[in-house]
């Protein structure tokens, strides 16, 4: 069915346009845009966007799925569906699954599995090491055959420095970028939240900047050895923020990525030993959090990823040293960018470059534009939406949300997957 979605303002950061148009769908792609009143309604189906933002559709490039092996936190099909439920289109997978994502059939049951859910598209990565355990490389070539489309060690950091080295040089040959969850173990070691005041004042063993910071520097030190293609996941740290500017001001093509969480939340909720607070990398202070809002804003950090990591009650419902970290972010990602852009500390054209064009272009898939003749994948927000977080309307199976009861301005309220609508907020219905 060809939609024709009218009245909205039209914001692609791919081609730098913010615009009232009207726009066309057909055989599932992006057929015309065109001056409001120009396209003919006829035998469409019609879509007032008067109010709405028109995006490409969102992209997150880093979540975890947990299928296979631990779908009592989340499915493929719920995970998706949490997807477009949030507004994304589009999301990349990490590898740390039961078993770990480390060869084709994996990565295949994974798409079949995408597939059969009809929500978001689905683009599995790879391990970096066989079982992520940092001693032998995966089979790159094998991977992206099946369809990988980046490699990391997520949750894993690779410690040997030669065998990153060689990762890279080998991930080259493919064109496949290296995601690098940057963490020195040896300085991270058993802490559970940020090293400070608070650390101290709570009696939790910290994780200090460093951590992180030191394993960024070596990392980018070896991409211009190597000229391979990576990306820093979760940032946290002021530190990070400026080896990574000082790295791009050399022309080293890097990219990186941080979460809302980072530039929403400090050290201070955990206070009261709050296990939805705790998350690797851990939460900073808030000079870290305003150091992430710039790199954001000059583009240093030039993705937004809500590193999705649910968990059940078996895990959060614990004493804070033994919960498991992560959050889940899906639903909630939009909604709390959207409060830079409100606040005026981001434009509503960065916003979405971070949320979807820069994603799709850092992992060389398609996405994240509404040029005519690409997929059909759109994301309609409602800018002045308000709304409550209530993690019991989730689609995740998962609970585990630091920001449930918050009021938040800003919600995707239609997503369009391939010209198909996959989810549209009920009163729309």
């Amino acid at each position: 069915m060809s939609l024709l979605i009218k009245g909205g303002l039209v914001v692609d950061p791919s081609r730098h346009l913010e615009d009232p148009l009207d726009l066309l769908v057909e055989k599932g792609k992006i057929a015309a845009l065109e001056a409001p009143g120009q396209i003919p309604e006829e035998g469409r189906r019609v879509i007032s966007a008067a109010g709405l933002v028109v995006a490409p559709g969102l992209f997150d490039m880093h979540v975890h799925l947990r299928e296979p092996g631990e779908e009592y936190k989340e499915t493929i099909y719920t995970g998706t569906k949490a997807a477009v439920q949030g507004g994304f289109t589009a999301v990349a997978c990490m590898p740390n699954t039961k078993p770990v994502n480390d060869t084709a059939a994996v990565t295949r049951m994974i798409l079949d599995q995408a597939k059969d859910a009809g929500n978001a598209r689905v683009y599995p990565v790879g391990a970096i090491s066989v079982g992520s355990q940092g001693q032998a490389l995966s089979e790159y070539g094998d991977l992206k055959a099946a369809g990988v489309v980046a490699l990391s060690d997520d949750g894993h950091p690779v410690s040997n420095a030669m065998l990153m080295r060689r990762a890279m040089e080998y991930a080259k040959t493919f064109d496949l970028p290296i995601i690098s969850h940057c963490e020195d173990l040896d300085l991270s070691a058993d802490g559970v939240m940020h090293e400070g005041a608070i650390s101290l004042q709570l009696g939790l063993k910290g994780i200090p900047g460093a951590a992180e910071e030191v394993m960024i520097y070596r990392d980018l030190t070896l991409a211009s050895l190597t000229g391979a293609r990576l990306h820093i996941a979760h940032v946290s740290t002021a530190g990070s923020v400026a080896i990574i500017r000082l790295a791009k001001g050399m022309g080293l093509g890097v990219t990186a990525e941080t979460a809302p969480h980072y530039f929403t939340l400090t050290d201070e909720a955990v206070l009261g030993y709050n296990t939805n607070a705790k998350v690797k990398p851990p939460l900073r202070t808030e000079m870290d959090v305003q150091s992430i809002k710039g790199a954001l804003r000059d583009g240093t950090l030039d993705t937004i990823a809500c590193d999705h990591a649910p968990h059940s009650s078996l895990e959060k419902d614990l004493e804070f040293t033994a919960a498991a970290f992560g959050l889940i972010g899906l639903e909630t990602s939009l909604g709390l960018t959207l409060k830079l852009v409100h606040a005026k500390e981001l434009s509503l054209l960065q916003a979405i470059e971070a949320l979807s064009t820069n994603p799709a272009r850092n992992l060389g898939v398609v996405g994240g534009t509404l040029a005519v003749g690409a997929p059909a994948d759109i994301t309609l927000i409602d800018l002045n939406r308000e709304w409550t977080v209530d993690v019991n309307t989730f689609a995740s199976k998962s609970r585990n949300c630091p920001f449930n009861g918050w009021p938040l301005k800003g919600k995707a309220v239609m997503t369009i997957v391939g010209g198909k609508v996959v989810w549209e907020e009920e009163s729309r219905g």
